[in-house]
């Protein structure tokens, strides 16, 4: 399909790389048609300024021939691919990650051709989070992916979650209450609601406590005490259990936030009806414990005391302090039958540092590492709703034109130019990396702080999209963002905006993750998916799943650029490498684009990891009183 170019400058050279698919091909230069013979490492000279050299035609215009040349192009983008899109302007009145977009099915239903497991497990995940309705990180991402995935698979799935006053009730299908009953917290027994509905397909059951818990703005950081609010929702989901005869084979806990439902079942609730769960605890952070008090415990009608030992639940680090305190992340390690964290490094780093190695290591048979999956279907370029144009790893020019539509919306400087509504590469090439983050220090604060001025100074542009919840992270970054928001290079977004984040991962040629820590990552993945290229620090799930192009050890599996130290230098030379290799051969940059897209981080694969945990913990014996702690 041909283009077109307007010759108006004397003297002008113009590289268009052709993609012919017929052995010869013409231009026209005003009246004049000239023949082109497609044949390799020719040089031929037309009149009017034309040369041919194998496939890459040269174009010498003098102003008098203004009029246009008509041409097949790789390196360009035709009108007819384009002409839907309305281009956005940072001075738009409604910004483009703003607008309404038009939701299909294709999101939210279940998968229906994958393969079904001949023995299906009765699986219920309780957790504080949930995407999309009850999303403020990978937690969110990681419980619907999951859940999905095992649904898929032909086994049967519920989440209990608080129904948080801030979800969004119009993304929650069939949404009906089901059962009413009281649950007991800090000696009083409180009415309590239980809904069903149908999130992204997903059944889902949501607990409304008739007080103040789970009221607020946000799904985090409401006026009512966060900690007896999930010592509350862990024991009213094993009442709820109790009180409907509903008996899972498997209850999947997920993070502190559920750390006491463990010891609530040992020894409450496995003396009464529910005998035959096996519990699994997911660790997502381990930076998160749950630190509590022995009388908040006894709110939820434990005995505190019971749990303050060495081997039970008392928080190392308060030992002979008064008064001692407790971690409901070590009491979850304790009592639940597994323990899994989220990639195979994260599993080593944790056993060799931090106040909790100790119980890890006591628990060792039962603690492994399962790499989180990425949900392709809500992370899919080739069905994305938030982009301008779709593209996938066969067909992948979209991505320039999402990059350019990125690149206008921000009011970024473009490396392509709309010529007469073909959108036509220029001879610059400028990589475009992005960093979605939460700014905290886990993230590698300072990394990203010297990224978003060096990047610059190497001839690139970075968009930094992310929310600080610490005041002084967030001053910091206004103050960069009034800095350098005003120029062509820099970005600095202080918020989140999921539509955003699914254009930028389509718009970037590199997506950015200097985490210290880092327990599995779903950002460098998301980014392969969508062809961005991963620069990354070597931690934690980032080791597992990204490898450097540079190590000839890795080759078959180099994937993307990866440094070891936390100081500036060591990112300075990943920099300059991923930016080396990028302007330095665009063929060959496409085929690694092509490589990342192509990888498999499904969660159909990592379903069936935690599939055959299930099983094997489903015909362990169950644990008795003889085995818990002493």
């Amino acid at each position: 399909m041909a283009a077109s170019l307007p010759l108006a400058h004397k003297n002008l050279y113009v590289r268009l790389q052709q993609s012919f698919s017929h052995s010869s091909e013409d231009v026209q230069i005003g009246t004049q048609r000239i023949p082109l013979q497609k044949k390799a490492k020719i040089s031929k000279s037309h009149g009017n300024g034309i040369r041919t050299y194998g496939t890459t035609l040269f174009c010498k215009a003098n102003a008098d021939l203004s009029q246009k040349v008509n041409f097949r192009t790789r390196g360009g983008i035709p009108a007819s691919v384009i002409s839907g899109i309305k281009w956005p302007s940072p001075n738009d009145e409604v910004r483009f990650w703003e607008k309404d977009f038009t939701f299909g099915d294709e999101t939210k239903l279940i998968p229906s051709d994958v393969e079904k497991d001949s023995d299906p497990v009765y699986i219920i995940h309780v957790t504080a989070e949930m995407a999309p309705v009850a999303k403020v990180g990978g937690l969110g991402d990681v419980v619907t992916g999951l859940a999905r995935a095992c649904l898929s698979r032909g086994h049967k799935v519920q989440i209990m979650l608080p129904f948080y006053e801030c979800i969004p009730k119009e993304q929650i299908d069939n949404l009906l209450l089901i059962n009413t009953y009281d649950s007991y917290h800090d000696g009083n027994w409180i009415p309590t609601k239980a809904y069903h509905g149908l999130v992204s397909d997903i059944p889902v059951i949501f607990i409304e406590p008739s007080n103040q818990f789970f009221k607020g703005e946000f799904v985090y950081g409401g006026s009512y005490n966060e900690l007896e609010a999930y010592l509350f929702f862990s024991r009213a989901c094993l009442e709820w259990m109790q009180v409907t005869g509903t008996q899972p084979d498997i209850i999947h806990l997920h993070e502190w936030q559920t750390g006491a439902l463990p010891l609530l079942y040992w020894d409450m609730y496995q003396h009464l009806s529910l005998k035959k769960q096996r519990l699994i605890l997911t660790i997502h952070n381990m930076e998160h414990y749950g630190e509590c008090s022995i009388e908040q415990v006894n709110k939820c009608g434990l005995d505190g005391s019971t749990y303050a030992t060495i081997d039970r639940a008392v928080d190392d680090r308060t030992i002979g302090h008064n008064p001692e305190r407790l971690s409901l992340l070590k009491g979850a390690i304790v009592y639940s039958n597994s323990v899994v964290t989220v990639s195979p490094t994260y599993v080593q780093e944790t056993l060799c540092s931090g106040w909790l190695a100790s119980t890890l290591i006591r628990n060792r048979d039962k603690y492994c590492g399962i790499l989180n999956g990425l949900d392709t279907s809500l992370w899919n370029p080739a069905t994305d709703v938030f982009l301008p144009t779709n593209f996938d790893v066969q067909n992948a020019k979209g991505k320039k034109i999402c990059k350019h539509y990125v690149q206008k919306g921000l009011g970024l400087s473009t490396e392509c130019t709309l010529v007469r509504k073909a959108l036509v590469a220029g001879e610059k090439r400028v990589p475009l990396v992005v960093c979605i983050t939460r700014l905290v220090t886990q993230k590698g604060l300072h990394l990203i702080h010297y990224a978003i001025k060096r990047v610059e100074e190497l001839g690139g542009q970075i968009v930094l999209l992310g929310k600080a919840s610490d005041s002084r992270v967030e001053r910091d970054f206004q103050a960069l963002a009034s800095a350098h928001n005003k120029g062509s290079n820099i970005r600095i977004l202080l918020f989140y905006s999921e539509a955003l984040s699914h254009m930028l991962y389509a718009a970037a040629d590199f997506v950015l993750v200097p985490s210290i820590y880092e327990p599995c990552g779903l950002a460098q993945m998301i980014g392969m998916r969508y062809g961005a290229v991963p620069i990354v620090r070597k931690t934690g799930g980032l080791a597992d799943t990204v490898f450097d192009m540079d190590d000839p050890s890795k080759s078959e599996k180099a994937n993307g650029y990866v440094f070891e130290g936390i100081d500036e230098g060591s990112l300075d030379w990943v920099l300059e490498r991923a930016f080396s290799h990028y302007k330095e051969n665009t063929t060959a940059w496409d085929e690694i684009v092509k490589k990342v897209m192509a990888i498999d981080f499904s969660w159909n694969n990592t379903a069936g990891k935690y599939i055959e945990l299930y099983n094997t913990i489903k015909l362990n014996s169950v644990m008795t009183a003889s085995d818990r702690p002493a």
